[in-house]
């Protein structure tokens, strides 16, 4: 194809390099904003720049060092935590921790009156128990227990602060603990009692409760593996079973057994303020110790609990307006001189050093131990005058020795003080002469027999001669034992002892229960031996069962909690015969006497027989009444714990008052019932022979075999020794 004529075409495209457009005119040049950056600074001298390097440097470095190191040691707590934490024990392990075991006791009626020993009502949760008392606990002691982590900084610095502002150090006194603490604090970290590292179980909850730095940090890590390991509820579980709440009580489920009878699950707000209000001072605050400082507490806990919404301001007032109040048991804490009796006369590991519950049944009436308590506070109020530093006692029991009331001192309230019933060793005064005429009597004398009250002289070897004289300072001529017991004369009580032989008067004595060491001497006689209110009384309830020996005893029952099986019965009761009965029948005729026509008139009862026998010692430091009715024997005694003389004071006066009205109260609403008591026959009698001294009144020693035959079946050994004492007795007169 011819291609001429043509315009060949570009072999570039035209537009690959256009040409320059026409330069466009040159804007005006803008004017450049003013600068708002701040006129340059100075330059900083080299000394400046010198420290300002260095403490940036040393800035950088502890930085760097603190948030390494706090990464480590946050690691190392973690690891500790988690450590502690699988080393825990099923919380269910941890409820009752207790070294020793408690002992609950019972009355003749099967109710409870006292408790000795660390008690442990049984286990309870958190969940189990009444929302009242839980609600109480952590409105007192940890209101942010349920959204901490076991620590509460909060509380911590809220708690230096206290302490500083009060001129203590910062972590003494108040320690801002959680409940998880306190939990780890009761459990002491997991470890447990050894008697072979700590002297007992005071030493190691007081090593528990050190407040150390290197302490305080081993509670907080334990704490906090408490809080990984257990549930909130589980954790307050363990406290509410392991806290002590003052009288013993351990736990929440024993404290409202022992102050208000009742389950912790059934306590009410009032109730359980008073349980919670413990928790900062149980000892201080135990109800038992001073019920209105406890109430007074409660109230604080009340107000708390409304406060933090607990409870509606009607159920806050209810609670304020009606505080709690003791169980009955626990008002009364009837006996508490009789529980400390039976805890010591009892063995010792299943008493003091149980470390098991046991549960024992006593011989106490609390109706009787009411009656001898009001007695004592009646007579001390109206007759005694105001501040005497003077005491009492009294014990009341029946004939075979089972001791039904207890009271060792003015102050009835008590646990573990000294009881004057049964510890004090006093000399019995003339209320030992009934042991001289029993002995009389046992070797042929009658009530009716006679004998001089004059002038009478004993040489004693080794102490020279021994002149006792009447309490009237005078002489009454012949008179019959009755009335030489009625009227309470030493003269014919120590010629007596002397004519049957002293030997014999302290084989009597000592054969009816006064174990204690007796006089040697003629002094015997008039009650110169020392031995206790117990002895003394339990030796008159032998005259009173027709001469038998009785072993005062209080424990019927021993056995462990939950076992029906007892592990041991009553440790007393009657025991062998030591005089005739008709001695004793004829003895308590002559008792009789004292009451009604002696020494012993302010005894009296007006509707039934009493029979007796007062007692002061020399100088009047001790006064006695010692008697019995049918159905009880009692004791009291009177006198001041250093040995003072009492003023205006004999057995025959405030003594017998407190007896009287002791035992008026306890036979409200008995049957009267006859003494076992025998009027010697008037043939019987006998005359003074001046020349040979008074003789025997017919009975043959064939007729006491007889009689020993017909009680015994046969004659003892025991039997036969004392036929021996008769005759010589016989053959010395």
């Amino acid at each position: 194809m011819s291609t001429s004529g043509r315009k060949k075409p570009p072999l570039v495209a035209e537009r690959r390099y256009p040409k320059k457009a026409a330069a466009a005119p040159k804007a005006a040049p803008k004017k450049r904003a003013p600068s708002k950056r701040k006129p340059n600074k100075p330059k900083r001298g080299f000394l400046a720049r010198m420290v300002f390097g260095l403490f940036g440097w040393i800035f950088r470095i502890l930085w760097g060092f603190g948030w390494r190191m706090t990464l480590v040691c946050t690691l190392i707590l973690g690891l500790a935590v988690g450590y502690v934490a699988l080393t825990l024990p099923p919380v269910e392990q941890l409820f009752d921790g207790r070294a020793r075991g408690s002992v609950t006791l019972l009355d003749d009626a099967g109710d409870v009156f006292a408790w000795r020993g660390d008690q442990f009502g049984g286990a309870v949760t958190a969940t189990s128990v009444s929302p009242h008392l839980k609600n109480a606990i952590v409105a007192t002691e940890d209101k942010r227990f349920y959204s901490h982590f076991g620590l509460s900084p909060r509380g911590i610095a809220s708690a230096v602060r206290i302490n500083l502002r009060e001129g203590r150090g910062p972590l003494s006194g108040h320690g801002g603990s959680t409940l998880t603490q306190q939990t780890a604090k009761l459990i002491c970290l997991g470890v447990p009692f050894d008697a072979a590292i700590w002297k007992n179980e005071a030493a190691y909850e007081a090593d528990c409760r050190e407040g150390s730095l290197a302490r305080k940090a081993k509670e907080a890590i334990y704490a906090m593996a408490m809080e990984v390991k257990y549930s909130k509820d589980e954790i307050l579980t363990v406290y509410i079973n392991r806290a002590f709440l003052g009288a013993g009580a351990r736990g929440f489920e024993a404290a409202a057994q022992r102050y208000f009878g009742k389950s912790a699950a059934l306590v009410a707000p009032n109730e359980a303020a008073m349980l919670a209000g413990l928790l900062v001072a149980p000892t201080r605050f135990a109800p038992t110790n001073d019920l209105e400082r406890s109430q007074e507490r409660a109230a604080t806990v009340v107000r708390l609990m409304g406060e933090q919404g607990y409870l509606s301001p009607a159920e806050a007032r209810d609670a304020q307006e009606n505080p709690a109040t003791l169980s009955e048991a626990a008002q009364a804490k009837a006996g508490g001189y009789f529980a400390d009796w039976v805890m010591t006369s009892g063995p010792e590991f299943f008493t003091r050093n149980t470390t098991e519950d046991v549960i024992i049944r006593t011989t106490l009436d609390q109706r009787i131990q009411r009656a001898a308590e009001d007695a004592m506070k009646e007579i001390f109020d109206t007759k005694v005058r105001e501040g005497s530093k003077a005491q009492a006692a009294i014990v009341i029991m029946s004939a075979d020795g089972a001791v039904r009331a207890m009271v060792g001192g003015r102050q009835t309230q008590v646990s573990g003080a000294f009881n004057r019933a049964t510890m004090a060793k006093r000399q019995p005064g003339s209320s030992f002469k009934p042991f001289v005429y029993a002995a009389a009597l046992d070797v042929g004398r009658s009530p009716l027999d006679l004998i001089e009250d004059a002038p009478y002289c004993i040489r004693v070897p080794g102490s020279g001669e021994y002149c006792p004289n009447n309490y009237d300072k005078k002489f009454h001529g012949t008179i019959t034992l009755t009335d030489a017991l009625k009227y309470s004369f030493n003269i014919p009580a120590v010629k007596l002892a002397e004519e049957v032989g002293l030997e014999t008067v302290r084989k009597v004595a000592s054969e009816f229960g006064i174990a204690s060491d007796l006089a040697q001497g003629p002094a015997l006689a008039l009650g110169a031996s020392e031995s206790s209110l117990l002895e003394m009384t339990g030796a008159y309830a032998g005259i009173l069962n027709g001469g038998s020996a009785v072993t005062p005893y209080g424990l019927v029952e021993l056995k462990l909690l939950g076992n029906t099986d007892p592990l041991m019965s009553a440790t007393g009761g009657i025991g062998e015969r030591v005089i005739q009965q008709e001695t004793a029948e004829e003895l308590i005729w002559m008792m009789n006497k004292v009451v009604t026509e002696g020494t012993g008139g302010r005894a009296a009862l007006p509707d039934r027989d009493v029979a007796g026998k007062t007692g002061t010692s020399q100088s009047a430091k001790d006064a006695l009444f010692i008697g019995f009715t049918a159905d009880y024997v009692a004791g009291v005694w009177m006198g001041y714990d250093d040995n003072t003389p009492l003023s205006g004071v004999t057995g025959s006066g405030l003594p017998a008052e407190i007896w009287h009205e002791a035992m008026r109260r306890t036979h409200e609403g008995l049957p009267a019932h006859v003494l076992p008591m025998r009027a010697p026959d008037p043939n019987e009698g006998q005359r003074l022979d001046p020349a040979n001294g008074p003789s025997g009144n017919g009975r043959t020693q064939g007729v006491i075999e007889q009689l020993l035959q017909g009680i015994f079946g046969g004659s003892s050994q025991n039997e036969a020794d004392r036929q021996q004492r008769q005759d010589q007795n016989r053959e010395n007169r």
